[in-house]
């Protein structure tokens, strides 16, 4: 039997998982907002993990770092990538917890492919506003480490199909990838795509899985919001350290559930960062990193 938390506030229930320190469930007035996976099995396609210390594609798994090449595992070998970084596969322990919050750590590196040592923590804080997730990461070895993060869950806006969903966040272009591998080729202008939700709009059979930046921070945060036309949705924000959003529509071949929900994925940096360069936040030998965000319950429009 695996391990998991949960927390009750502000008619919001959510259950953490110590491995991956993944976001189980979470519900608003007994209505699922994330997609589930069931207690103690498998994370079926890395859903609520923390993505790090990296997220998503890293091509072939190789990157080179302050001269050093390196070669992390593959573990999308249809695509040939390292995905998703290296603490999904670890059991994070319970540093403290009260009736509305939860603190988990875990330790990532040194691996032949990663050779750097990062003590994350994840501090999930549950009230009337929503689930707000910190995430702080900090060099604990003697060498400068790369690094980005991001979380990975799957909203969900109501019972009426994904495609009805009405989607709205304020970006101004999308990182353009490769079909077969997903691995970035150039920044694209969302306007007059099909990609283009700065104004609400339902998704219909868009299929999306792409990353977007020149987000609008208003106050410091981002928000996109996701509307079910029955009424109810799910709202996300974060702030100015995530400057990119990964958005996928869940598509799978049958017999697969397809487009269950919406990946919803602010990140610190785009898809292969690591050979990029851009946005990867170089951590030096006793710095510190927190990025955070918040899914919140939207109510229907008076």
């Amino acid at each position: 039997m695996s391990t998991e938390f949960t927390l009750s506030a502000g008619g919001y229930t959510a259950v953490v998982t110590a491995r991956a320190a993944a976001l189980r469930v979470l519900q608003f007035e007994g209505r699922d907002m994330v997609v589930p996976f069931p207690e103690g099995g498998p994370i079926p396609d890395y859903r609520g993990v923390i993505a790090a210390p990296w997220p998503n594609r890293i091509a072939d798994g190789v990157y080179v770092f302050d001269g050093n090449k390196l070669q992390l595992p593959v573990n999308e070998p249809e695509r040939g990538t390292a995905l998703h970084g290296l603490a999904f596969p670890l059991d994070w322990t319970l540093k403290e917890s009260d009736a509305g919050s939860l603190t988990l750590t875990c330790t990532v590196g040194p691996t032949a492919g990663y050779p750097f040592v990062l003590e994350l923590s994840a501090r999930f804080t549950l009230d009337g506003s929503g689930l707000n997730t910190q995430v702080t990461a900090r060099n604990a070895a003697d060498v400068a480490a790369p690094y980005g993060v991001c979380p990975h869950p799957y909203l969900v806006a109501g019972s009426s199909p994904l495609d009805e969903w009405v989607l709205e966040f304020a970006a101004d272009s999308f990182l353009e990838v490769t079909p077969d591998r997903l691995l970035p080729v150039g920044l694209a202008e969302l306007e007059g795509h099909a990609f283009d939700f700065r104004s609400p709009r339902a998704i219909g059979s868009t299929e999306i899985d792409h990353a977007f930046t020149g987000i609008t921070f208003d106050g410091g945060l981002a928000r996109l919001s996701l509307r079910d036309p029955a009424g109810t949705g799910v709202g996300m924000s974060w702030d100015e350290s995530c400057p990119w959003l990964q958005i996928h529509t869940a598509d799978k071949p049958a017999p697969i559930p397809n487009r269950i929900g919406l990946a919803v994925e602010p990140m610190t940096c785009p898809p292969d960062a690591f050979n990029s360069g851009t946005d990867l936040i170089r951590l030096e030998p006793g710095a510190e990193h927190t990025a955070s965000w918040t899914i919140y319950a939207l109510q229907q429009p008076n």
